[in-house]
């Protein structure tokens, strides 16, 4: 992605996610009209769009991979804010949002974002390829975060209902902070070169030489407003999620699809710069921000929620219904026939893109 830096203070990109702080602190705990909403809404995603240009900001500034994982990680906060925010004020039936945001980010991310970076890397170029060593070691990481969290729960007999008793949830939540890191260290210290985007006869591409790296001003400036932006999209999230929650009852949709929304809205930006480095032929870090994203969302959310539920009202199910752990087997099996090869063609991304669209629709209509 080209990204020319400078005169930062006069960027829209500066001024929403100022403007959202400033909405959020007029709309706090208010009850707000129709209009409002709409405003609130726009200002949210121009938020979100900022938080993850000043993410790559920061990201261009320390490279690759690290620039993956810090998008990984802003989206992810941006995530588990908002899953905390609702079931502080949802009781009983927020008991699933966790479980619903987490596995949209699954379904979203492994199947949404890399098949549409497969389509659009091997549409443009032929071929789409990658490391298959670093993106097998994601695709696994992703695929135990995702059994142990959401799938171990249905099975469990210590608690009614698909729900883990305290020490197992305490487990599952070390578990996934020790994955997660263990795989940070794997990406950015012992084996960082599996994690670099690879040219089509193999080589590690080590530099970019399309655009100066930001100043340290710049990256501060840039870290700042990424904060601001984060607190603003919490907060403001938060005041139209009544809105939201009640348009899906009254569209008479499962509560799941509140879910879903939260995990397009905040993977949407991601998607974006996924796409274009698939458009540039770097591939292997679109794989990077998609399975980044997934194993962020489970590793660093079953954590927070598990903490969270110490003072929050209401049971916590984790366990994913059969027919999403079906979803859930189909998609690691297909993934790991795509990883191996370390190449793939628009077959592999339609197959993907495929099973996403069965996830949305088996999302609406169970």
């Amino acid at each position: 992605m080209i990204v020319r830096y400078g005169r930062t203070v006069t960027r829209w990109t500066t001024v929403v996610p100022l403007l959202a702080v400033v909405l959020l602190v007029l709309t706090w705990k208010r009850e707000l009209p129709g209009p409002v909403v709409a405003v609130v809404t726009l200002v949210l995603a121009g938020a979100v769009l900022a938080a993850v240009h000043h993410a790559e900001v920061v990201a261009h500034r320390v490279g690759e991979p690290f620039g993956s994982l810090v998008l990984a990680v802003a989206v992810t906060v941006i995530e588990v804010a908002l899953i905390v925010t609702l079931m502080a004020d949802g009781g009983d039936k927020s008991a699933t949002l966790a479980r619903d945001t987490v596995f949209a980010a699954v379904m979203i991310t492994c199947n949404g974002v890399v098949g549409l970076s497969l389509l659009v890397g091997s549409l443009r170029h032929g071929t789409a390829v990658f490391n298959p060593e670093g993106t097998g070691a994601a695709l696994a990481t992703v695929a135990t975060l995702a059994t142990l969290s959401l799938v171990l729960p249905t099975f469990t007999t210590s608690k009614r209902g698909p729900e883990f008793s305290t020490p197992q949830l305490v487990f599952a939540a070390v578990s996934s902070l020790i994955l997660y890191a263990l795989f940070v260290t794997t990406q950015t210290v012992r084996h960082r070169e599996y994690f670099l985007p690879i040219t089509r006869q193999g080589e590690v591409i080590r530099a970019e030489d399309h655009a100066s790296r930001p100043s340290v001003r710049e990256s501060w400036i840039s870290l700042t407003l990424l904060g601001a932006a984060l607190v603003g999209v919490v907060g403001l999230a938060k005041g139209v999620s009544p809105t939201l929650e009640s348009g899906v009852a009254a569209a008479g949709l499962p509560q799941a699809v509140v879910g879903v929304a939260i995990a397009l809205l905040v993977l949407l930006p991601e998607t974006i710069a996924a796409l274009r480095q698939a458009r540039r032929d770097r591939v292997q870090t679109s794989l990077n921000l998609a399975l980044g994203s997934a194993m962020a969302s489970i590793g660093l959310t079953i954590p927070a929620v598990a903490a969270a539920s110490v003072w929050l009202a209401g049971p916590l199910e984790l366990g994913l219904a059969p027919l999403h752990m079906v979803l859930l087997l189909l998609t690691v099996v297909v993934s790991s026939l795509t990883v191996v090869p370390g190449r793939a063609t628009p077959l592999q991304g339609g197959v993907h893109l495929v099973l996403f669209a069965a996830y949305l629709e088996l999302a609406i209509n169970p």
